[in-house]
């Protein structure tokens, strides 16, 4: 992909590298804040445990990665300081924070209590697992929806950002990818609060996005491929 004008990011007087740097901060200190609650172990005993949840930090870890990484490609690609982006992005920033800790409880349970099969602590009733996945799933779909948010405005401004037809398809691909995921976060919202459903369903749905985001790619690909052998003839 062809590179911005390095003008770009200065548009409206403020500097893109300032909004990127100061994002990049924000994503460091959710990483710290996933390891904070972290004791030095005082036993053997403590410190199997210990090595055993870092498993549930490695999952999260690699969660903030993929958002962080989107959020790098926006600002890459589309590099826009505008009001408009800027309140988006400090609101993704805000929710990444609020996020952290619905995640990594979230994956702590699971790695104890289906990989490890230890006994959960934390969840004494169904209505409270229901009540984790609503949270968590609320926190899926606002991240999504603030990204897609995000790239519908670089939509939006796509004449004056001189997209090719090649970068538009890049961009339309990114649009359908948060709205996947965000109509995946809403149906688990909804397994959760308003069916019998104990949290399982709830949380396997999301196993859909697999298989969803795959075919989204492999379109992509394919529109990007004719777009590409229009543009050669």
């Amino acid at each position: 992909m062809a590179d911005m004008p390095s003008h770009a990011g200065h548009r409206h007087g403020f500097a893109l590298h300032r909004v990127e740097g100061f994002s990049d901060a924000v994503f460091a200190f959710a990483v710290t804040l996933l390891v904070v609650s972290l004791e030095v172990p005082k036993s053997a005993q403590e410190l199997f445990h210990t090595l055993w949840g870092f498993l549930a930090f490695g999952i999260c870890f690699a969660f903030l990665i993929l958002i962080w990484f989107d959020h790098h490609t926006f600002f890459k690609r589309y590099p826009l300081t505008d009001t408009t982006t800027l309140v988006l992005n400090m609101a993704l920033l805000f929710v990444v924070l609020l996020y952290v800790y619905p995640m990594k409880f979230l994956f702590t349970l699971l790695v104890n209590g289906m990989l490890l099969k230890h006994s959960i602590e934390g969840v004494k009733t169904v209505a409270e697992i229901k009540t984790l996945m609503v949270v968590y799933g609320v926190g899926f779909l606002t991240v999504n929806t603030v990204l897609f948010l995000m790239h519908l405005h670089a939509w939006r401004k796509r004449e004056g950002l001189r997209l090719s037809p090649v970068q538009r398809l890049e961009l339309g691909e990114s649009l359908r990818r948060f709205l996947i995921n965000a109509l995946v976060a809403l149906l688990s919202i909804f397994l959760a609060r308003f069916t019998s459903d104990t949290g399982q369903f709830a949380g396997w749905c999301y196993a859909l996005l697999a298989p969803a985001q795959t075919l989204n790619g492999v379109l992509t690909r394919r529109r990007q491929r004719a777009a590409e052998t229009i543009a050669e003839a």
